[in-house]
C-alpha cells in the first residue's frame, strides 16, 4: 500500500518527530503497526486513558502505565532499544514547557537512540522549538477504484444482512456516486456509501444530493467554509450583461470542455455599491455553471492563537481544492485582508498565503471575491493577474430596475402584467436591487394589512417612504462610482 511505503521512506530519512493530522486514528495506528512489524521495530502507543502500551502485541501482554504524558516521555527517553512511539491527542499538552523539552530531548538524541515519535491528532500545531525536528505525513485518500470497491463492499454487507437481496443501481448512478465521494477519507466514504444504501437497498439519483450535503458538511466542519445549497440563476439577475457574457465565453474552458486551448479562468473580483447585486451574482456563477458553491467566512478565519489563523486559511483552501471543480465565494474580502499593523503581522501572513495559493493552484477552483470597499484591499491582491477581471456593479439603470420589479413580483406570485413596472422603474431612481426588493416586500405587508390586493400604488408609496443608500450615503457612493470610472470594468 502507498501509505505504508511512504511512511517507511519518511522514517528512513531519519526524521525524529512525525506529525500526522487525521480523523482516522484507527487507520493511522494500523499503518504504523504494520510498518513496525515489517521493519522489526517495536511500536508503542500512548493515550491519556491507557497510558503507554505496546501496539503490535496482544492486549493482555500490554503494559498499561505512564498515563501522565511527561512520565511517558521520560520512559521513552530512558529506553535503550530504538522504537516507534505513537502519541495520540498530545496537542492539549504542547503548551507545557516540560512536554516540549522532553520531546526535544528525545529528538536531539535520535543519532544515539533512533526513537521516532509519531504525534497523531485531528489538529496539531507544532511548537516552534520542534518544527525543524519534525515532518508532516498525510494519509492518502481513496481513488476511484478504491471508492468503487468501498461501495461494493457496503452493498455486499447490506445484501448479507437482508437475506441475499441485491442492492439496486445502474452503472451511471454508481459512477455518479463514486465521483461525488472523491475527497473523502476511507472511513467517511464508507459511512456515506452505507447511508446511501441502507434506507431502501438501492443507489439512485435521489441519493446523490444527500451524499453531497453530508460530504460538504464533513469537509467544512471547521466553520470557516460553508456549503451554500441555494445558488441562483442569471434569469434572477437583472442587468449585469457584460459580466454574464464574460462568464458565458469562459464556461467551457473552466469546465474542461476545451482544455489546453486557452488558460482556464481563475476568478473575478466584484466591487460596487452595497445591495447592488454582488452576492446574487456570485451565487449565479455557481448556478449557471452547475457547480457547488463554497462561501468563505473571513469573520470565522481569525483566531487568537498564534498560527491558527493561517492554518484555518490553508485548510479551507485545501477543502476547496478537494471539492473542485467549484466556485469559492469570498464575501466582503476586505474584512479579512485589509492589512494593518495591529495584529502582529497576522493579516500580512494571511495575505501572503492567499496570494501564493491564487498563483500556484492547479485545481479548478473559480474564485468570486466581493468587496464593498476596494480601497481597503492591498495593491498586491488587486493587481492584474490575481483576478482575471475586476467588475464594478453600479446602481441599476432604469430598464434594469424595471426588470427587477418584474422578477421580484413574479417571485411573490404576482402577475407583473397587472403593474405599471415602467413607472416603478422611473420612480426608483437611485435604488439598489436590494432596496427595490424590500420596497416590494413592504408594499405587500401594507396591502395585506389593508386586506387589499397589491397594486402599483402600494409599491410607489413604499418607494416614497424609503431613503436609498445613494441618498443617505451620497458622498461615499459618489466617491466609489468616481473611483470605478477608470479602474474597473462595468458589469453591465
Amino acid at each position: 500500500m502507498p501509505d505504508l511505503k511512504d511512511l517507511q521512506i519518511t522514517l528512513d530519512a531519519g526524521v525524529p518527530i512525525l506529525v500526522i493530522e487525521s480523523h482516522e486514528e484507527s487507520r493511522v495506528l494500523d499503518t504504523v503497526r504494520r510498518m513496525g512489524f515489517a521493519r522489526g521495530v517495536p511500536v508503542w502507543c500512548w493515550t491519556v486513558s491507557d497510558g503507554l502500551r505496546r501496539l503490535e502485541i496482544a492486549p493482555a501482554a500490554n503494559r498499561r502505565d505512564h498515563a501522565d504524558a511527561a512520565e511517558a516521555l521520560r520512559q521513552v527517553r530512558q529506553q535503550a532499544e530504538p522504537g516507534v512511539f505513537v502519541f495520540c491527542d498530545l496537542h492539549p499538552f504542547l503548551d507545557e514547557p516540560v512536554i516540549v523539552r522532553l520531546l526535544k530531548d528525545i529528538a536531539l538524541a535520535h543519532a544515539e537512540v533512533a526513537h521516532t515519535l509519531v504525534l497523531v491528532s485531528h489538529a496539531l500545531t507544532v511548537p516552534p522549538e520542534l518544527q525543524r525536528l519534525s515532518a508532516r505525513f498525510r494519509l492518502s485518500l481513496p481513488g476511484d477504484a478504491q471508492l468503487q470497491a468501498i461501495v461494493r463492499e457496503e452493498a455486499q454487507a447490506w445484501s448479507k444482512r437482508n437475506a441475499g437481496m441485491r442492492v439496486r443501481t445502474d452503472a451511471r448512478t454508481l459512477d455518479t456516486l463514486v465521483r461525488n465521494l472523491r475527497g473523502m477519507t476511507w472511513a467517511d466514504a464508507r459511512r456515506l456509501a452505507r447511508g446511501a444504501i441502507v434506507d431502501d437497498g438501492a443507489i439512485t439519483e435521489s441519493d446523490v444530493p444527500a451524499v453531497n450535503r453530508a460530504k460538504y458538511e464533513l469537509l467544512a466542519r471547521g466553520g470557516v467554509l460553508s456549503f451554500e445549497y441555494e445558488t441562483a440563476d442569471f434569469t434572477r439577475v437583472a442587468g449585469l450583461q457584460a459580466l454574464k457574457e464574460w462568464l458565458r465565453q469562459r464556461q467551457a474552458f473552466f469546465l474542461g470542455g476545451k482544455a489546453g486551448e486557452l488558460d482556464a479562468p481563475r476568478g473575478i473580483l466584484l466591487t460596487g455599491v452595497q445591495g447592488a447585486g454582488k452576492s446574487l451574482a456570485a451565487r449565479a456563477v455557481a448556478g449557471q455553471w452547475n457547480l457547488p458553491l463554497l462561501r468563505f467566512d473571513f469573520g470565522a478565519l481569525y483566531n487568537k492563537f498564534h498560527g491558527e489563523t493561517e492554518r484555518n486559511l490553508r485548510e479551507s483552501l485545501a477543502v476547496a481544492e478537494t471539492v473542485s471543480p467549484c466556485v469559492l465565494w469570498m464575501d466582503e474580502i476586505e474584512k479579512g485582508l485589509a492589512v494593518g499593523d495591529q495584529d502582529g503581522g497576522t493579516s500580512r501572513r494571511v495575505l501572503a498565503t492567499l496570494l501564493t495559493w491564487m498563483s500556484e493552484r492547479k485545481s479548478p477552483v473559480f474564485v468570486v471575491a466581493t468587496s464593498n470597499d476596494i480601497s481597503r484591499l492591498p495593491a498586491e491582491l488587486v493587481r492584474k493577474g490575481r483576478f482575471d477581471e475586476i467588475f464594478f456593479v453600479d446602481l441599476p439603470r432604469e430598464d434594469v430596475r424595471t426588470a427587477m420589479f418584474r422578477i421580484h413580483l413574479a417571485r411573490r406570485a404576482q402577475d407583473a402584467a397587472l403593474f405599471d413596472v415602467a413607472r416603478l422603474g422611473q420612480a426608483s431612481e437611485g435604488f439598489t436591487g436590494a432596496e427595490i426588493e424590500q420596497a416590494v416586500v413592504a408594499a405587500l405587508y401594507g396591502a395585506n394589512a389593508r386586506q387589499e390586493p397589491l397594486t402599483t400604488t402600494h409599491i410607489l408609496q413604499a418607494l416614497a417612504q424609503t431613503r436609498p443608500l445613494s441618498v443617505t450615503m451620497a458622498e461615499q457612493v459618489s466617491a466609489l462610482r468616481d473611483w470605478a470610472g477608470g479602474r474597473a470594468v462595468s458589469a453591465d
